[in-house]
């Protein structure tokens, strides 16, 4: 099938390659023309695992294009997949503004019958203020329909996410765009659950503000379990083999970030209040993330004088391990506070230093100073103090004794959990978690 997709972020440009790589004919769109000419490259503007591979593989292919012209990607196309951002508004409520550009674009060039899907998380009803938006500006005599399919895929995984999910929701008002949509997902071999539009967009948001709300929880019982001395660790594998609660965003920490979480429990919060109701639960969830972040340098505070001068080891940038998205990552939100202390800081992050560059340039920044280095090991040379807030596999296997060799303080703050409390502690360091 022919499809064009609209935005080339995490969500537009891991569905156009995944299609492509299916079969379909994709024509990605971004208004960036460098954007579009690296993608023709084979090289990915994101950081994805196995992306850039799938990307190099359907471009030869032939599978695969990338354009800035959207008036020729949109007017012969049978599915147009809208997968532009919806951004966070200062009250809480997505911005729609780019869906709003890309209906009227799409309004102003299709040539053809064709089904546009919105995959961008939307608000409960926005799918059906698409369809008449585009209907009221259609420059030709063509039937036009709008379907929700909202994606569910997780940074640092999504190419598999997409390709093996555990079902796609489709949503729509009509037999007819419903078999589109069945017919485009034929390929995947995937579980299809069809409901109205309404019912898609709701199913999004219930299931990441589900998610975002077992997270807060858990880290609400992590703190409790600091005060009455219990270990969050223990009592998160206790509660694993329940099979009505599962065994999956179990573990504490410093909070959720990311692209999902944090925007879709302040959207829903907002749709609610709009419609005078309040979430409760969704309301707490949001709370307990805000002052969770920010956890550890509560924490260290507590126990040191000043940061000022401080040599400060940050292991871990990004909100995620696998990802070099910082959307929400607790280390903005930690570093920001160090540095208007005076800390002088070595961050390492394999992947997000240069992304984290754009907030926090390297040198003088505030009281403080923030230096990118190339290894934990460098972070850590000569440090007073470390803090962990990103679980990269190789800051995992750092062995407790490089701790004790490298810093000039083994003094360690452990956003992630991600190190054992006994070894540590046996090994010299004075070492600091969450809920343990």
């Amino acid at each position: 099938m022919k499809i064009a997709v609209a935005g080339t972020g995490y969500v537009g440009l891991v569905a156009g390659v995944c299609f492509a790589e299916k079969g379909h004919d994709v024509t990605c769109v971004d208004v960036d023309a460098d954007k579009v000419k690296m993608m023709e490259a084979g090289i990915t503007p994101i950081y994805e695992e196995g992306l850039e591979e799938l990307m190099r593989k359907n471009n030869a292919a032939g599978r695969l294009h990338y354009t800035t012209d959207y008036q020729a990607a949109y007017k012969g196309a049978e599915a147009i997949f809208i997968g532009v951002g919806t951004p966070e508004q200062p009250d809480g409520s997505a911005n729609l503004s780019y869906i709003a550009t890309v209906s009227r674009q799409i309004a102003e060039s299709v040539e053809q019958d064709c089904l546009v899907v919105v995959k961008s998380t939307v608000p409960v009803g926005t799918n059906d203020k698409v369809e008449q938006f585009i209907r009221d500006f259609l420059v030709r005599d063509v039937k036009v329909e709008v379907a929700s399919n909202p994606e569910f895929l997780a940074q640092g995984s999504a190419v598999h996410d997409t390709l093996h999910a555990a079902r796609i929701i489709i949503g729509t008002e009509s037999v007819e765009a419903e078999a589109v949509l069945r017919k485009i997902y034929e390929p995947f071999e995937l579980p299809i659950v069809s409901v109205n539009r309404r019912s898609a967009e709701m199913i999004k948001y219930a299931c990441n503000d589900f998610l975002a709300l077992k997270i807060s929880y858990m880290n609400d019982i992590a703190n409790l379990c600091e005060l009455v001395g219990a270990d969050i660790d223990a009592v998160a594998e206790g509660m694993s083999y329940d099979a009505r609660i599962g065994a999956r965003f179990l573990n504490a920490g410093i909070g959720y970030g990311g692209s999902c979480f944090p925007k879709d429990t302040k959207a829903l919060k907002y749709i609610a209040h709009q419609h005078g109701y309040t979430l409760r639960t969704v309301e707490a969830a949001v709370d307990v993330n805000a002052e969770q972040k920010t956890k550890l340098y509560q924490k260290a505070s507590n126990r040191m004088i000043t940061f000022q001068n401080l040599r400060t080891a940050v292991l871990g940038l990004a909100f995620k391990p696998g990802t070099d998205d910082l959307r929400e990552a607790p280390s903005l939100d930690n570093i920001k506070l160090l540095l208007e202390s005076g800390a002088d800081i070595y961050a390492y992050d394999p992947i997000a230093a240069e992304n984290f560059k754009k907030h926090f340039p390297e040198g003088s920044c505030g009281k403080g100073t923030i230096h990118y280095v190339d290894s934990a090991q460098e972070a850590l040379k000569d440090a007073h103090i470390c803090f962990v807030f990103t679980e990269w596999k190789e800051i995992q296997e750092i062995p407790a004794s490089v701790f004790q060799d490298l810093m000039r303080i083994p003094l360690v703050y452990d956003g992630r959990n991600i190190f054992d409390v006994k070894t540590m502690k046996d090994a010299g360091i004075e070492y600091y978690s969450i809920g343990r």
